[in-house]
């Protein structure tokens, strides 16, 4: 596998000891298929899952008594555990731009959507720009690194993916529509027939071990948007943040957050293929231990 960082590498050659007698075919051969990508899907998810992790650990166990405010706390931990993923070998110094970038957007909109009254945050602290908690710029970066790096964990390529120009200015559409929304005209719906539009032709292709998944592009937004919900409905839980119906008590995220999360990654997916252009799909051979490589 190509482009893995030095540590990813040893593991990946540990794997494939490990994975050279597994069975190719029968219904092991399918389990251990399932156990691998369920495992570089973990891998791909660290940042996102030790963010919320440290939410969920703060909701249940930082003490009111500490001098600290949670949310710096939360500040702090999502600077450590990015140190710690480039430091670590977990992200590459490439990547981490599009993390950063990510993080910029979002905290831009986090400003102007708590301005606005869309949702709020504890007021305590003090590492916070307006009102917003730093932290929570690491929010979007988390779903910036978890695309970033599935990418090429799974050494995703592509079968008719759109123009990057038209998804470019989708992208830009989008993010303007977060904000133009609340005095003008909601296009979201609009917005995401383009997404249907322009993605509906492409297909995603994803190594695993020594099979290569096929997948409707649409098809994996969907299921990624899902998880990003399930993921914020655990954070609001666990008090990251709140909306105005969760004031007097906790409950589900609206599911029309959804169509939201599924356009804001819209923009994330922009943006990691303005650094990993999208590719075509390889012309593979077999090689001895049975997986499929150029």
């Amino acid at each position: 596998m190509r482009n893995l960082t030095g540590l990813e590498r040893r593991l990946d050659d540990r794997a494939r000891r490990l994975l050279r007698r597994a069975p190719r075919r029968g219904p092991r051969a399918v389990l251990v298929e399932i156990a691998v990508f369920f495992v570089k899907q973990a891998w791909a998810c660290a940042f996102g899952a030790l963010m919320l992790a440290v939410i969920v650990a703060a909701r249940l166990w930082y003490p009111d008594s500490v001098p600290l405010a949670r949310n710096d706390a939360l500040t702090i931990a999502a600077v450590l555990i990015q140190i710690g993923m480039v430091a670590g070998g977990l992200e590459t110094r490439r990547e981490l731009w599009v993390v950063l970038i990510f993080h910029v957007t979002g905290t831009v909109m986090e400003v102007f959507k708590t301005d606005v009254g869309s949702w709020s945050y504890d007021p305590a602290g003090v590492l916070r720009i307006a009102g917003v908690p730093l932290f929570s710029g690491f929010m979007y970066a988390a779903v910036g690194s978890y695309l970033v790096r599935v990418y090429r964990l799974f050494d995703i390529r592509f079968t008719r993916y759109p123009p990057v120009w038209a998804t470019v200015l989708l992208a830009v559409a989008v993010y303007a529509n977060f904000f133009l929304h609340h005095v003008w005209w909601d296009a979201r719906w609009v917005l995401l027939l383009g997404v249907v539009a322009l993605w509906a032709p492409a297909v995603m292709h994803a190594r695993v071990w020594r099979s290569r998944l096929r997948l409707p592009v649409v098809a994996a937004f969907a299921g990624v948007a899902a998880v990003i919900y399930l993921a914020e409905n655990i954070a609001t839980w666990a008090g990251a943040w709140l909306y105005p119906n969760q004031a007097d008590g906790w409950e589900p995220v609206a599911p029309s957050k959804l169509s939201s999360w599924l356009l804001l990654m819209i923009i994330s997916v922009v943006l990691v293929t303005l650094v990993f252009p999208p590719r075509p799909p390889r012309t593979v051979v077999a090689r001895r231990d049975g997986t499929m490589e150029a």
